[in-house]
């Protein structure tokens, strides 16, 4: 018999999001049951709800989860039952023209088969009631008591972590603290310049600390958020509403700029100030992201003397070995991740959680199952 289970289902853009009985197919050898025990309500979801970002529909969302594996394919490995895991969005087949270079985030299978709102082998895991497709964001559809995920995707981590902190690692904190510890080349000292504090940016603001930053400048237009990136490790807070972030950046260098400039906000008039805020030679992550058919436009200028761009979409993310790095970092007291979370909410609310995500209230609601 199927396993039927309660999970919100996105059946239009711009339209409440509907809680629903769906249904699980058999496993595939290499799948993996997962029962959800938390998840994050994330940027890339309302994008999804908004229409900004089209997949298939109807599906479910979610991205940023945790849970208890209940069941293995045959063919499964590197989990058992009963590990808590953390879910990875970045399945790959290690051996495609991308996976071969150590690139994963780029697995021709990754982006192929990601578009269609499918499990990685290209089939399909959930129905809905009566029957139907249904499809799955970025590999996992976590918005729901259950996920079908391919092995690869359920990473172990340690028992004592709390599934609603453990959750976060799984996108917004990968993204951050990655950029700042396996991109960003920070050396002892440096200077990093993080705009936006969101989730993804306060990661980023700690990955820097983490890495020996000897200054860090947190830039928001909001007050709580900047005095938030200050107990995370910001030796400076600039309210952009009212400040010149590049005039930040200048003076607290001595008229260089910041050595690395981390961008999170997602915005066009964020882009447009990274090059402008960092040092020749310097070097400029871009982490947000806006609609993908709109421009944005930089003096040219600003791109000279030698200076690197690189968006990144997962922190140069190894999930067998970041998770549970990432996870101790927690338990040490190294990595602040209660704070991250505004709100506790259960399935039932995920419509006005992501309502007060649009209205900027939120760095992360977590939906929390029983």
């Amino acid at each position: 018999m199927a396993l039927q289970y309660r999970a919100a289902v996105l059946h239009a853009a711009q339209t409440p999001m509907s809680i629903e009985t769906v249904s699980a197919k058999a496993l595939q050898p290499n799948d993996v049951l997962v029962r959800i025990r938390a998840a994050g309500l994330c940027h890339t979801d309302l994008e999804v709800i908004e229409g900004s970002l089209r997949y298939p529909l109807p599906i479910v969302l979610g991205h940023e989860a945790a849970g208890v594996v209940e069941q293995v394919g045959s063919a499964a490995r590197g989990v058992k039952v009963g590990d808590h895991v953390v879910l990875s969005w970045n399945p790959h087949c290690g051996h495609c023209f991308y996976c071969d270079r150590d690139t994963p985030i780029l697995c021709e299978q990754y982006l192929g088969e990601g578009p269609k709102g499918v499990a990685f082998d290209g089939g399909a895991r959930t129905t809905l009631a009566d029957g139907r497709q249904l499809q799955q964001l970025m590999f996992l559809g976590s918005f729901g008591e259950y996920c079908v995920v391919s092995d690869q995707q359920a990473i172990a981590v340690p028992k004592e972590i709390p599934f609603d902190r453990a959750c976060l690692i799984g996108c917004g904190v990968m993204t951050g603290a990655g950029a700042a510890l396996n991109l960003g080349a920070i050396a002892h000292g440096d200077t990093v310049m993080v705009i936006g504090c969101g989730a993804v940016g306060l990661a980023a603001v700690q990955g820097a600390r983490l890495a020996g930053a000897g200054a860090i400048i947190a830039v928001d237009i909001d007050p709580a958020k900047l005095e938030l990136a200050a107990r995370m490790g910001a030796t400076r807070g600039v309210d952009a509403s009212k400040e010149d972030a590049v005039a930040a950046a200048r003076r607290e260098t001595g008229g260089r700029g910041a050595d690395v400039v981390i961008e999170s906000a997602g915005s066009a008039s964020a882009f447009r100030v990274t090059p402008e805020a960092v040092r020749p030679g310097g070097q400029i992550i871009w982490l947000g992201k806006i609609d993908v058919n709109k421009d944005v436009s930089f003096r040219w200028g600003s791109l000279m003397q030698e200076k690197r761009i690189r968006r990144v979409s997962y922190g140069n993310a190894r999930p067998r070995r970041d998770f549970p790095l990432l996870a101790r970092a927690y338990l040490d007291g190294e990595l602040m991740l209660d704070e991250l979370i505004s709100r506790h909410i259960t399935l039932d609310e995920i419509n006005e959680g992501f309502a007060a995500l649009k209205r900027g209230e939120t760095i992360r609601s977590a939906i929390t199952f029983d």
